[in-house]
């Protein structure tokens, strides 16, 4: 229905989108940038996400106004931001202003990776590939769809703790996806 509607796939890229950006809300010093001399603590959201393009490697385009987006509006600006990256119609203003970036290497079948914090944003959410794999659920084994999640983050601002938290949380957001207050 998505499909039809939209004119395009829904991918998990949305839904990781909105776990994250609310997320960021709930521990606004990762959505914080580390200027020349201060920390800027940023009241909206901007999400940088990464675009692989075949010649010229990766490009991060920003949706502005991530956190005033549900999961229909993400889904929309991803795919047009991705879109015209691949295009070559991406403006300057498309790729600057990001307050947190998301780069999914999962797309290339990898489970993990490290991502490079996209400066001055003080970390970057890697997103792996969502496979089939054995897990142990109330002592028994089942087949489930895992995913990896990987935070870098910058030390001077962002800790093992805050870093272990946000990603916590992230997975709570998805792990309790309510399909009723998103779309």
């Amino acid at each position: 229905d998505f499909e039809k509607t939209e004119g395009f796939k829904l991918t998990y890229m949305p839904f990781i989108a909105e776990a994250c950006v609310r997320a960021l809300k709930d521990y606004p010093l990762v959505n914080s940038s580390i200027g020349e001399n201060s920390i800027v603590k940023h009241n909206y959201v901007n999400l940088g996400i990464a675009v692989a393009i075949e010649t010229t490697g990766l490009l991060v385009p920003v949706v502005k106004g991530a956190d005033e987006k549900n999961v229909t509006g993400l889904a929309r600006a991803i795919h047009d931001l991705a879109k015209r990256a691949r295009t070559k119609r991406l403006t300057g203003e498309d790729i600057l202003g990001s307050t947190f970036s998301i780069t999914n290497y999962g797309v290339f079948g990898n489970l993990m990776g490290t991502p490079i914090i996209n400066q001055p944003n003080v970390a970057i959410l890697g997103v792996g590939a969502v496979k089939k794999r054995p897990v142990v659920i109330n002592d028994a084994i089942a087949i489930r769809q895992m995913g990896f999640l990987t935070l870098s983050f910058d030390h001077r601002l962002v800790d093992g703790a805050l870093g272990g938290q946000f990603l916590e949380k992230i997975v709570f957001y998805l792990e309790n996806f309510d399909t009723e207050k998103t779309f």
